[in-house]
């Protein structure tokens, strides 16, 4: 087996046997919103409804990137995950495909455009990449397999220090990542896993012409200590020392949130990293969000089957539905950004 695809057996594994990959930190529990006793709207009324990539989707819910490659597990996985996405309606995002480049037999695990025919999919490769051969053939290749409606290039530099087989030349990746959204036939998002974006992140990726950002922060699933699972000395700690590096989830997007007002207010941010709720979903797009992903809440489903995973996202979609009616919105133009609707003290402008 190659090596990229059983990092990735490696990678579900290590999330299977330790609970406190999970770090339950991501800020949101400091983020308190004024409930309305009377919310003036008819609840069966609201409107959950948002644009994403010029497609509708039934709430603003996004599957996050997780796993592909040859094993049938992963496939299945990901099959799941898809036929899920088409049935409630929601945008699906797969994990990296730099292992179809080396072993073929992965991309049925991201051939997935007849099962999820309706909704948004992106492709996704690891930004470094561009610095390890990748180009727009590959880029390309990518979006074309999964016929995909825009490629997350995602940022993990602290994965790859602490990974043993790590790539780390990340010098000069934003004129790079500019080349590549220069040619593409999609739109270009930029992605951390899980330390966050900062505005200086964001500044570099307008530079480069993305307009579509995922702060993926900190208090969610931490990469670093799954890498220290895979370390190869038993005395390297790297990973453990850095399980709680980064930006949390609230702390990225309230950043982002400010700067891209300022600088690009028609960019689109998604809010991921240790989101759980309905709740969490509702707290982000208050703070700014467009769309929220989610991505450890349904990997147990998704190992069963499309019926799980449809079951956690309809909960999701039931909590979050709830939440904008105890808040007195109609519909998400309403809930987005609008921080009257966050205690005095929540607020940092």
């Amino acid at each position: 087996m190659d090596q990229t695809n059983s990092r990735k057996l490696e990678h579900l594994r290590v999330i299977a046997e330790d609970a406190n990959i999970q770090r339950d930190a991501t800020g949101f529990d400091g983020v308190d919103l004024t409930h309305r006793a009377l919310p003036n709207i008819d609840f069966d009324a609201i409107d959950t409804r948002v644009q994403f990539l010029g497609k509708t989707l039934s709430f603003p819910f996004l599957i996050s990137s997780m796993t592909g490659g040859v094993d049938q597990e992963i496939s299945r996985i990901n099959h799941n995950l898809a036929a899920a996405a088409e049935q409630c309606g929601v945008a699906m995002a797969v994990g990296s495909q730099r292992v179809m480049f080396v072993n073929p037999d992965a991309q049925n695990s991201f051939n997935l455009r007849e099962i999820a025919p309706n909704v948004p999919l992106l492709s996704n490769l690891g930004a470094v990449q561009l610095n390890m051969g990748f180009g727009i053939k590959e880029c390309q290749a990518a979006v074309n397999l999964l016929q995909a409606d825009g490629l997350y290039l995602h940022l993990n530099p602290l994965q790859e220090a602490v990974q043993p087989e790590g790539d780390r030349n990340f010098a000069n990746l934003e004129q790079r990542i500019a080349e590549i959204v220069k040619d593409l036939s999609v739109p270009v998002l930029l992605k951390e896993v899980g330390s966050g974006l900062s505005t200086t992140d964001i500044a570099a990726g307008l530079g480069a012409g993305v307009l579509h950002f995922d702060v993926a922060g900190r208090g969610g699933t931490s990469w670093s200590r799954i890498e220290y699972h895979r370390r190869v000395d038993d005395e390297d700690n790297l990973g453990l020392q850095f399980q709680d590096w980064g930006l949390t989830t609230v702390q990225s997007l309230r950043a982002a949130t400010h700067y891209l007002q300022r600088n690009a207010p028609d960019a689109c941010l998604i809010s991921s990293g240790g989101m759980r709720s309905g709740i969490d979903m509702v707290k982000a797009m208050v703070l700014g969000a467009h769309l929220c992903g989610f991505a450890a809440p349904l990997l147990n489903a998704a190992r069963e089957s499309s019926e799980s995973v449809v079951r956690k996202i309809e909960m999701i979609r039931r909590t979050f539905k709830s939440a904008m009616f105890l808040l007195g919105c109609a519909n998400c133009s309403e809930l987005r950004g609008n921080t009257a609707l966050l205690l005095k003290r929540d607020y940092q402008s």
